[in-house]
C-alpha cells in the first residue's frame, strides 16, 4: 500500500510539473546561440538567444519560456517567435531550465524562492534581459515575456514581480500569478477554481512589488477549452486577475472570431483572452507562409492559429503592419438542458472516472449517463456553469 501511495503521489507531482513538452537533445541548433555569462544567475538557468542578422539598436526584446521536459531549442523550433523576429526585427531570449533545478525541467512557478522579485529563476531571467539590452542596445521600454504552461505560470509571476521591466506578457495555458507556493497547491491551481474575487487575485500581483504605481503590463491569455492539464478556469482567473490589476471591468469591450475556432475577448485594450474551442494543452501554432501564420506543429504545439503572431500584434511588435481578419460575434450566454452524456458529446462537459464535470468551471454534475440531466450556461467562450432551472 505504501508503494501504491508513493506511486500515486509521484503521478500527481508529475501532473503538476508536467505542464508540457518533449525533450530535445542539447546543444540547441546553430541558429540559437548560448550566452555563457550574463551576470547574476541565482536560479542557475542557461541563456540562449536568437538575434536576426544585422539587428538595429533600439529594437524590442521578447523572452520566451519553454514548458516542462522541453529546452530552449524546442521553443525556438516550434513557437514561431524566430520567424516573427526576422519579420518585425527584435531579439528573442530563450531561458533554459535544467534537471538539477527541476527533474522535469519545469520553471518553478510555484516556488517563492524562484518566482519573486530578486530571487532565484526570476532574478536570473531579469539578468538575461539586462544582458540582451546591453549587447544590442535594445529598447528597455519594449521588453515582453511569454511562456507555455509552466513557462506561462512563470510569465505571470514575472509580470507581477517585474512590472517595471516587462511592458507586456503572453500566457499560454498558464496559471495566475502567485496561485501556488507548493507542489500540492500547484495541483489544485491547475485543476480547480480557487474561488477568489478579481480584487483578491489582483492583490497577489500587487504584493509582489509593494508601492509600485504603474504602468502595468498588457496581458494576452491563451487557453484551450479542452485542456485538462491546466484547466480552462485558469484562463478566466487570469482574466480576472489582470483586468483587476488594470482597474477595468471583467465585461469585454469587444468580442471577435479568429481562425482555428478562436474567440478573442478584449478588455479596454489592456487584457485579451483567446479561447480556442476544443484545443487541448499546448501552444497554438499555424504553419504556413500567410501573413498571420507562423510556427510548426510538435508535441504540445497544436495547429489552429499562430498565438505568437496575435500576441505580437497586441504588443505592437509589428509597428502597425499586421492586418488580422476578425469578425464580431454575439456575446456568449447560450443555455442548454441535456443529459450528462449529451453534454459531454457536445463538448460542454467532460467525464473522469464515470463522473461528469462542466467544461471551464469544472463544476461536478454527477454520474456520466443519459439519466442525469442538468442545464449548462456558457458565460464566456468555452466556459460552462450549472444553470438548473434557468433554461
Amino acid at each position: 500500500m505504501r508503494k501504491l501511495a508513493l506511486a500515486g503521489l509521484a503521478a500527481v507531482t508529475a501532473a503538476v510539473l508536467t505542464t508540457v513538452g518533449v525533450a530535445s537533445a542539447d546543444p540547441p541548433p546553430s541558429t540559437l546561440v548560448q550566452v555563457s555569462s550574463f551576470g547574476a544567475n541565482p536560479g542557475a538557468l542557461a541563456m540562449y538567444t536568437y538575434t536576426p542578422a544585422g539587428l538595429e539598436p533600439g529594437r524590442p526584446v521578447v523572452v520566451a519560456l519553454h514548458g516542462c521536459t522541453q529546452s530552449a531549442a524546442d521553443y525556438h523550433a516550434h513557437s514561431g517567435w524566430p520567424e516573427l523576429a526576422d519579420r518585425w526585427r527584435f531579439e528573442v531570449v530563450f531561458p533554459q531550465q535544467s534537471t538539477a533545478n527541476n527533474s522535469l525541467k519545469c520553471f518553478n512557478w510555484f516556488s517563492t524562492a524562484d518566482d519573486t522579485r530578486g530571487n532565484g529563476e526570476a532574478a536570473s531571467i531579469k539578468s538575461m534581459v539586462d544582458k540582451a539590452i546591453a549587447d544590442h542596445g535594445s529598447d528597455r521600454s519594449r521588453v515582453f515575456v511569454t511562456g507555455l504552461s509552466a513557462g506561462g505560470g512563470m510569465t505571470a509571476d514575472l509580470l507581477a514581480a517585474y512590472p517595471d521591466v516587462f511592458a507586456g506578457g503572453g500566457i499560454d495555458a498558464g496559471l495566475p500569478a502567485q496561485c501556488a507556493t507548493s507542489v500540492t497547491e500547484a495541483t489544485n491551481c491547475q485543476q480547480n477554481d480557487q474561488h477568489l474575487s478579481p480584487a483578491q487575485w489582483a492583490s497577489r500581483v500587487k504584493a509582489q512589488y509593494p508601492g509600485y504605481g504603474g504602468p502595468w503590463p498588457r496581458v494576452a491569455i491563451w487557453q484551450g477549452t479542452g485542456d485538462y492539464t491546466v484547466y480552462p478556469v485558469n484562463g478566466t482567473e487570469l482574466r480576472d486577475q489582470w483586468t483587476a490589476v488594470h482597474g477595468v471591468s471583467q465585461t469585454p469591450t469587444s468580442t471577435q472570431s479568429l481562425p482555428g475556432g478562436t474567440t478573442l475577448t478584449t478588455y479596454a485594450g489592456k487584457v485579451q483572452l483567446y479561447s480556442i474551442a476544443g484545443m487541448g494543452h499546448g501552444t497554438a501554432v499555424d504553419p504556413g507562409t500567410g501573413p498571420a501564420q507562423c510556427g510548426s506543429t510538435g508535441a504540445y504545439f497544436l495547429a489552429g492559429i499562430c498565438s505568437s503572431y496575435y500576441t505580437g500584434l497586441f504588443w505592437g511588435l509589428d509597428n502597425g503592419t499586421g492586418t488580422p481578419t476578425t469578425t464580431p460575434t454575439t456575446s456568449p450566454g447560450t443555455c442548454v438542458s441535456a443529459s450528462n452524456y449529451a453534454h459531454t458529446q457536445a463538448g460542454r462537459a467532460h467525464q473522469s472516472n464515470g463522473q461528469t464535470y462542466a467544461n471551464g468551471s469544472n463544476q461536478a454534475m454527477g454520474l456520466w449517463n443519459t439519466f442525469v440531466v442538468h442545464a449548462l450556461r456558457e458565460t464566456s467562450p468555452g466556459y460552462w456553469v450549472l444553470a438548473d432551472g434557468q433554461c
